[in-house]
């Protein structure tokens, strides 16, 4: 389980969530956190699942870092967890193709060509399929509305660089547009894109590069989630 619940009480109470979710591979992931400590303790492990090994400190990352924020530590941890896993478990029920991360505080989604969202080469319209997952990504985001959403946009390293960014761009913008054109508050959206600067698999093979012709949703608690956390248990 998470870092944070090292407390004999927080992992009782973990422990009793973890068996009601045992079912959600999202859950099963939350130890993939350890795998970005590198990066750094506010959303490294966050960033390192969007952005790979790319963890330099470009201007992209800053704004993705500042999005994420660190995590919420003790009970009020906590009880931020148990909602992100049931948000978590509720995205892979709704959309089994979509690859579902638990991470930190966070939920990282990533949309390739063969999970969910995709586009046409070199296009970045949104086909029916991945229309009808939207709509079911932006039903769940209105039921779990004390969240913010990342949405970052990729490509592989074939074409030319600036094409390529301005894909990523118009890919990742196509998202945002959709969800928020579903009744999601603008508020709620950062988006971000990094053309083929972060690839997370090898561009020399067509299934590497398949894979990296993505687009990330990072779904984290915002302010009001952490507070009435700490509200409730008692750590204002």
């Amino acid at each position: 389980m998470r870092k944070l619940l090292k407390q004999t009480g927080i992992l009782v109470l973990s422990i009793a969530f973890i068996g009601a979710l045992s079912s959600c591979e999202a859950t099963k992931n939350a130890s993939n956190a350890q795998k970005g400590g590198v990066i750094g303790a506010a959303g490294g492990a966050v960033l390192g699942a969007i952005i790979g090994n790319q963890i330099g400190s470009s201007k992209n990352n800053q704004v993705i870092g500042g999005v994420i924020g660190g995590v919420v530590g003790g009970t009020a941890g906590v009880l931020i967890g148990n909602k992100m896993d049931k948000q978590a478990q509720k995205i892979e029920e709704e959309i089994p193709g979509a690859q579902v991360e638990r991470i930190d505080d966070a939920i990282v989604i990533t949309f390739d060509e063969g999970s969910g969202v995709y586009f046409a080469t070199n296009k970045y319209d949104l086909n029916e399929q991945s229309r009808t997952n939207l709509d079911k990504l932006s039903g769940v985001m209105k039921e779990y509305a004390d969240t913010n959403i990342l949405v970052v946009g990729h490509t592989d390293s074939t074409g030319p660089y600036e094409f390529n960014m301005t894909l990523s761009k118009n890919r990742a913008q196509a998202v945002t547009n959709y969800l928020q054109g579903k009744g999601i508050s603008s508020g709620r959206f950062t988006t971000q894109w990094y053309g083929p600067d972060a690839p997370t698999h090898d561009n020399s093979t067509p299934e590497g590069r398949a894979k990296n012709r993505r687009v990330n949703v990072a779904i984290v608690p915002n302010e009001k989630m952490i507070e009435d956390a700490k509200k409730e248990a008692g750590e204002n």
